[in-house]
C-alpha cells in the first residue's frame, strides 16, 4: 500500500512540476534549461537534503555521505540513461562550457576535502561558499539569456506557475519519503551495512523524485529540463546538501576508507565521463543511455558482491579496470577528437 501510493504520488508530482516549470520559463522569458538547473533540480533534491541532515544528526555519517555519493552516481548513470532511452537528449552548449566542468570541479573539491577521512564545519562552509558562487553564475546566465516573456492573461502568471511547482515538489517529497521508508525497512531486515544502505537504498530512494521528473520531461519532449535537472541536482547535492550537512552535524562527518578508495573515485569518473559523451554530438543517444545503465549495473554488482565477500567482486573489478574502462576511454577519445575536427573543419 505504502509503495503503491508513493509511486502514484511520484508520477503525479513529477507531471505537475514539469508542466509548471515550462510555464514558469515562458512567463519569465528564460530558457527551460535554467529552470531545470535551478528550481527543478534543487526542489527534486529536497529529499536528499532532508535525509542527509537527519542522518548526520543521528550520527549515521555513512548514510549521510554515502547517499550523496550514491545519489550522484545514480542520477548520472540511471536517470540520464533511462531518459535517453525514451528520447535522445539534446545537450546545450552552456552545459558543456560551464555546468559540466563545474560538476567535475565540485566532485574534485569534495574528494579533496574528504581526503583526511572526515568533513568538518570548515569544509561545509567551503562547499556552501562554492554553491553560492554557482547560484551567482546561474543568476548571471538568466540575465544574459533573458527573452521577451510569453503573452499570458492574468496579473502575475509566474505566481501561479510557482504555486503549481510548489504543489508538485510537495508531492515528490512526500512520495520520496514513503518509498524511502519502505526501502530502508527492507534493507535493514536483510542486514545490510549503513554504507551499503546509504550508497544504494537511500541514494536511489532520495533520487526517485529526480528520476521521475527527468523521465516525465523526456516523455513531454522537454529535454533541457531532463538534462538540467540531473546536472543541477548533482551540483546541489555535492555543494549544498553535503555542505549544509557538514555544517550542521554535531561532529565531523566520517568518510570511510572504502568510500575514498572506490566510491568517490567512481563518482568523479562518472562526472568526467559526461563531458566527452555530451561533447561528441551535443546529445546523449540511446546507445549511450544503454552504456550508462550498463555501467551502473556493474557498479551496483561490485558494491553488493564486495560487501558480501563474494569472490566475483575481484574478478569484476579486474574486468572493469583492465578491459572495459580502457576500451571505453579509447572510444570516448576517438569520439571527442572526431567531434572536435568536425566543429573546426
Amino acid at each position: 500500500m505504502q509503495l503503491g501510493g508513493g509511486l502514484l504520488l511520484l508520477i503525479g508530482g513529477a507531471e505537475l512540476l514539469v508542466r509548471a516549470a515550462v510555464r514558469l520559463a515562458a512567463s519569465l522569458g528564460v530558457r527551460p534549461l535554467l529552470i531545470g538547473l535551478s528550481v527543478v533540480a534543487f526542489g527534486s533534491s529536497a529529499p536528499q537534503l532532508a535525509v542527509s541532515v537527519q542522518a548526520a544528526a543521528a550520527e549515521n555519517a555513512d548514510i549521510a555521505v554515502g547517499s550523496v555519493i550514491g545519489g550522484n552516481i545514480f542520477n548520472t548513470l540511471v536517470t540520464l540513461g533511462l531518459s535517453a532511452l525514451i528520447i535522445p537528449l539534446r545537450v546545450s552548449r552552456q552545459l558543456i562550457r560551464l555546468d559540466i566542468p563545474l560538476m567535475i570541479l565540485a566532485s574534485l573539491l569534495v574528494f579533496g576535502l574528504a581526503f583526511n577521512e572526515e568533513l568538518g564545519r570548515l569544509d561545509g562552509l567551503v562547499m556552501l561558499g562554492a554553491f553560492t558562487l554557482y547560484l551567482g553564475l546561474l543568476l548571471r546566465q538568466s540575465r544574459h539569456q533573458h527573452r521577451a516573456p510569453a503573452a499570458t492573461s492574468g496579473p502575475a502568471p509566474w505566481l501561479s506557475s510557482l504555486a503549481w511547482m510548489g504543489l508538485g515538489l510537495a508531492l515528490l517529497v512526500l512520495a520520496g519519503h514513503l518509498l524511502l521508508d519502505a526501502a530502508v525497512d527492507v534493507a535493514t531486515e536483510l542486514g545490510l551495512s549503513e554504507r551499503i544502505i546509504g550508497l544504494t537504498v537511500v541514494a536511489v530512494g532520495t533520487s526517485l523524485p529526480q528520476l521521475a521528473t527527468s523521465l516525465i520531461a523526456a516523455v513531454r519532449g522537454q529535454r533541457d529540463i531532463a538534462v538540467g535537472n540531473v546536472i543541477g541536482g548533482n551540483l546541489f547535492n555535492l555543494l549544498g546538501v553535503l555542505g549544509l550537512t557538514a555544517l550542521l552535524a554535531p561532529a565531523p562527518l566520517s568518510v570511510s576508507p572504502n568510500a575514498l578508495a572506490f566510491d568517490l573515485p567512481v563518482m568523479l569518473g562518472v562526472a568526467m565521463l559526461c563531458w566527452p559523451v555530451f561533447y561528441s554530438g551535443y546529445r546523449i543517444t540511446r546507445a549511450e543511455g544503454l552504456l550508462f545503465l550498463g555501467l551502473y549495473l556493474a557498479y551496483g554488482l561490485h558494491v553488493v558482491w564486495f560487501t558480501t565477500g563474494m569472490p566475483m567482486a575481484d574478478k569484476l573489478e579486474r574486468l572493469m579496470l583492465f578491459f572495459i574502462l580502457p576500451a571505453l576511454l579509447a572510444y570516448l577519445l576517438f569520439s571527442t577528437l572526431r567531434a572536435w575536427r568536425r566543429q573546426h573543419s
